[in-house]
């Protein structure tokens, strides 16, 4: 919902990104800190991460936002796809890794499907809230899922609305963003797609993901189709869907891009390194970090510093 920022009552430097008036000297909230940052101009790049590692290298590289994505859970955690066999608590256990180990890290949330239904969506949506997220994905796919890998069968229309509908209530409290994505575009096709980010809009979510559009004039679709409220899009490359670059995505009208495997796929191809330089006799990969370095960049020397201020004399 827009918000008037010049209301007469009020300077608008009395208001704060929600709509209420401003607190004098409190800090913004996460979400409030994620609205003004989609505000600025540019094109949002979103680290996919799922530990407490992950996240702080993000964070020490200069990102000011990153994803806490289900695909990079699911692989870090179970050693399996991305196939909704994470729960609700393996993903919230890996989200509070995260905001440890990068407390100033604006974290978009993967809940999924919510969990189960519109009430399942509600308590996912509010425990990431009071959990610090700034915002939370929400997505329309059928739970559980079929057996298979293939496709994402989706909820009719209505219930997926309904579903978004319970997203954007309970965020509400924390004050959130609601993220409401569509993955109906395989199994039912762009019009149906489109319509459901139309609908989403009407219901009051903040960002608007259509999953795997085809090609450039479905991606333009989707984007029109959110009203000019930001679009999201995954850019790493190998599945079946457009991928355009990181310029070719901001120009089409993408406002943020997420890289699921960006991280993920090169950890997993150096633990492949160091098994092969163990089995070749060796004690590690040339690719190896220092000793020192490794040190460095786990914070063994920020722990001896922050921890003498409670030695004893």
């Amino acid at each position: 919902m827009a918000v008037n920022l010049t209301a007469n009552s009020m300077r608008s430097s009395d208001f704060c990104l929600s709509g209420w008036p401003a607190k004098k000297d409190h800090p913004m909230t996460p979400p409030e800190r994620f609205r003004a940052l989609l505000a600025k101009p540019g094109f949002v790049v979103m680290p996919a991460v799922w530990d407490g590692l992950s996240a702080k290298l993000s964070a020490q590289a200069g990102f000011e936002t990153s994803f806490l994505s289900g695909s990079c859970v699911a692989a870090s955690r179970l050693g399996g796809p991305d196939l909704d066999l994470v729960s609700f608590a393996e993903m919230f256990d890996s989200f509070n890794m995260i905001r440890g180990a990068a407390p100033d890290t604006l974290v978009l949330a993967d809940g999924d499907h919510g969990h189960g239904n519109a009430m399942n969506v509600q308590r996912t949506v509010r425990a990431y809230g009071r959990g610090g997220a700034a915002a939370i994905l929400i997505e329309d796919k059928i739970t559980p899922r079929e057996l298979t890998a293939a496709g994402k069968p989706c909820l009719p229309r209505e219930e997926a609305r309904m579903k978004i509908r319970a997203a954007v209530e309970a965020a509400k409290d924390s004050g959130i963003l609601v993220m409401a994505r569509t993955d109906c575009r395989p199994t039912q096709g762009i019009d149906e797609a489109v319509a459901r980010i139309e609908m989403y809009v009407e219901e009051g979510a903040d960002i608007l993901f259509l999953d795997s559009p085809a090609d450039n004039d479905e991606v333009k679709r989707g984007v029109a189709a959110a009203q000019g409220r930001p679009s999201f899009a995954v850019l790493s490359p190998g599945a079946p869907r457009a991928t355009p670059s990181r310029d070719e995505a901001a120009e089409l009208g993408f406002k943020i891009g997420t890289y699921p495997t960006a991280m993920i796929s090169p950890v997993a191809a150096a633990i492949k390194a160091g098994l092969a330089a163990l089995n070749a006799g060796k004690a590690e990969t040339d690719s190896a970090l220092s000793p020192a370095d490794f040190r460095e960049t786990l914070g063994y020397n920020d722990y001896d510093a922050q921890g003498k201020a409670f030695l004893l004399s």
